[in-house]
């Protein structure tokens, strides 16, 4: 993979390493698999380990929680960093780190040696938070970005309330995002990301040139 990305000029920025369980009963497993992959990626020529926690579902999330986890990462972190690889925990509706303070929290009770943020900007709003203040509040950890867009609506049924768009589309305040990546002088990567084409009689590719020329034409920046 190393050669074929590098025939194709191409970087491998992250890979989503999948969940990380606090169970405690599955440490020792989860320490190695993510580990695992994270020799795969170093082969390979990556950049970074993504880490998603997996939220409980049999109680309500208490400071335990957040600082066990903070811990794992901080484990996990430490045996990649051996390897070259960094790790950027994901913070996701759904997962234990789904508010601000529950984030916080999670990052308090990890080392920032071993532990960066990736901070996916359209997650953190249907959150209840501020993407821009995040990206001034955490600037010291941020490894990467997710950069996407979202539209809230009322709650139906059993569904979501919040649809994800293309860039331009939704709520998030994008210029802000970028003013304030550059007020703290980030230089690091952001990837454009869509988890879904919102209008079915759209392709991808379709969806991500309206991203691209939000970027260029609102934005002012280069897309690579």
């Amino acid at each position: 993979m190393r050669e074929q990305l590098a025939a194709h000029r191409l970087t491998f920025v992250a890979l989503s390493s999948g969940n990380v369980s606090i169970d405690p009963s599955a440490e020792s497993r989860v320490i190695e698999e993510h580990v695992s992959h994270a020799r795969f990626l170093r082969d390979a020529g990556g950049l970074y380990l993504q880490l998603i926690d997996e939220r409980p579902s049999r109680h309500e999330i208490v400071s335990a929680d957040t600082e066990r986890l903070g811990r794992l990462l901080t484990e996990i972190g430490k045996r990649t960093a051996d390897l070259g690889i960094r790790v950027a925990y994901h913070p996701h509706m759904g997962s234990i780190g789904e508010k601000p303070n529950e984030i916080d929290r999670i990052l308090d009770a990890s080392d920032p040696k071993y532990v960066g943020l990736l901070l996916d900007v359209a997650h953190y709003q249907v959150g209840g938070g501020d993407p821009v203040a995040a990206v001034r509040r955490h600037a010291e950890r941020l490894l990467f970005l997710h950069i996407k867009d979202v539209q809230m609506s009322a709650p139906s049924g059993n569904g979501p309330s919040y649809q994800f768009v293309e860039l331009g589309r939704g709520s998030v305040d994008l210029p802000g995002v970028f003013a304030a990546l550059r007020d703290v002088r980030f230089r690091g990567w952001a990837v454009v990301e869509l988890d879904s084409v919102p209008d079915k009689t759209r392709t991808p590719k379709e969806s991500a040139a309206i991203s691209k020329r939000y970027l260029e034409d609102v934005i002012r920046t280069r897309v690579s």
